[in-house]
């Protein structure tokens, strides 16, 4: 190879300053005294017979004067002809460094790359482009509302009295297996339960059997929770995933989860045992009714203050349907048989009309059936469904209680009224025994009334508490207990 292929610049044969001299690559003559090897046979693997259609093209190196070599179509492999000790083929990497070591460092074939440095001055700060400086402040405002948001639905637990477990109370046992027979109405109290902090909205009863000692209360101070309320009358777990009053709330049908919904706009379905959110969403109306799907556990309805109604799906996380009601506010949702209706109650209320008060919808196609159903002036704060006849019942702001049928098209029962009761404006549940023979209901006096279902008499007034009694339930399995809760944030169990 004649010396006209390879060029070099003398300033690269000087030897650097503070480094010693190499006798092997110091000079260009020794460099081109390598020329009697044929570089060609190292331009890719394949030997001296191999024709290559590798090109070679020339780099300008920004580091140096001196021009470098490199083989195109083929960035594994590079040349060296300047030094007879390197007479095969390495890869880049072997042959970095066995040339580093040979020239002291000197690459004659490797393009210099620059680097960059950051040099701070005292008092100067660097500058930041501004599409990092937004990527930076979007990750650190997400990870604050995300920790804000984890706090907020943290689990402030109470160390619980007693482990939730799904020991069967000595209670409960004999009556398992057994048809409920009668219902008898209590007379004594048993428990007084005062460690709620606020009014205490509704309380509910496990609809398992086995677990059917534990009470699910709602409260106005942002929590819920769950009591024994057979055996001991003690708090077993405290739930504050709620920034708002807590309005509603209500066991699902495996009796492991809760879901519950507030005046903050947010829904929580929370494991019973581990006290962790199952299901979150962030709502678009304060909540103040929900209801579970009769037959579909995953599915459930939910209204509040909104002229709609919304059906979830808690596997994903979203609205499947959207009702429509063109009112303020939503007071209390009921499913009917099987699950393919549903009524909610409205504060759809005027002094010339009393449409939209109780509203029947189709919860497939979202369709409203009727809205003329309840015909007097006055709001439905609760509905109850009879649990072996055809026939519900709404709490009504007129101090009485009227009976429907269940069926279209939901005529009113003019022969029976069930009054005697004060309701002033109180959200004032109502509820059947587990017999359907009789109805109870709280009032705002803060007492018990006891109705005969088929006669719509009075049996019995108990006085219960002091301020306005807004829930009373019977036990699923006991025949002669019941829960009550007040506005002063007391739950009593009498029996």
């Amino acid at each position: 190879m004649n010396s006209s292929l390879v060029a070099y610049d003398d300033s690269d044969s000087e030897t650097e300053p503070g480094k010693p001299e190499n006798n092997n690559v110091s000079s260009p003559e020794n460099r081109l005294a390598s020329s009697a090897v044929n570089p060609s046979q190292y331009f890719a693997p394949g030997g001296l017979d191999t024709k290559s259609a590798y090109k070679m093209h020339t780099i300008e190196n920004t580091a140096s004067t001196g021009t470098s070599f490199v083989c195109e179509g083929s960035p594994a492999y590079k040349i060296q002809a300047n030094n007879s000790d390197l007479s095969a083929a390495y890869s880049w990497k072997e042959y970095s460094s066995q040339a580093n070591k040979l020239s002291g460092n000197v690459s004659c074939c490797q393009k210099r790359v620059h680097q960059d440095k950051l040099v701070t001055i005292k008092g100067i700060r660097p500058y930041i482009p501004k599409r990092l400086r937004q990527e930076k402040t979007s990750q650190v405002y997400e990870k604050k509302e995300s920790e804000e948001q984890r706090e907020s639905c943290a689990i402030k637990a109470d160390t619980p009295r007693e482990q939730i477990s799904p020991k069967v109370s000595d209670f409960i046992k004999p009556y398992l297996g057994s048809k409920y027979k009668s219902t008898e109405i209590p007379r004594n109290l048993v428990f007084q339960m005062s460690e709620h902090n606020g009014p205490v909205n509704k309380v509910q009863w496990c609809p398992i059997q086995v677990w059917s000692h534990m009470l699910l209360s709602t409260s106005m101070d942002k929590t819920f929770k769950i009591w024994n309320a057979v055996d001991t009358g003690s708090c077993l777990k405290t739930y504050s995933c709620h920034s708002g009053a807590v309005r509603t709330a209500q066991w699902s049908s495996c009796g492991r989860r809760i879901l519950s919904g507030g005046f903050d706009s947010m829904l929580h379905l929370t494991d019973v045992e581990t006290g962790t959110q199952v299901f979150s969403s962030k709502n678009e109306f304060r909540v103040s009714t929900l209801k579970f799907h009769v037959s579909e556990p995953n599915l459930f309805v939910c209204g509040g203050f909104s002229p709609e109604v919304k059906a979830w799906d808690i596997r994903n996380c979203k609205v499947i349907k959207t009702y429509k009601a063109a009112v303020q506010q939503t007071l209390d949702v009921l499913f009917l048989p099987e699950g393919k209706e549903f009524l909610t109650s409205t504060d759809a209320v005027s002094r010339d009309s009393a449409d939209r008060t109780i509203i029947a919808w189709d919860f497939h196609s979202a369709a409203k059936i009727s809205n003329q159903i309840f015909h007097e002036r006055y709001t439905c704060p609760s509905l109850t469904l009879h649990p072996r006849e055809l026939a519900f019942v709404a709490q009504t702001n007129g101090n009485y209680m009227a009976l429907f049928s269940t069926q279209r098209p939901y005529r009113i029962n003019k022969k029976k009224r069930y009054e005697g009761h004060k309701v002033e404006g109180f959200a004032v549940g109502c509820e059947f025994s587990p017999d359907g023979a009789l109805l109870v209901t709280g009032s705002s006096e803060g007492k018990i009334f006891f109705y005969n279902y088929h006669t719509a008499r009075i049996i019995r007034t108990l006085s219960a508490h002091n301020q306005a009694c807004v829930s009373a339930t019977f036990h699923p399995v006991l025949p002669s207990l019941l829960a009550t809760c007040d506005w002063a944030g007391d739950i009593k169990i009498w029996q």
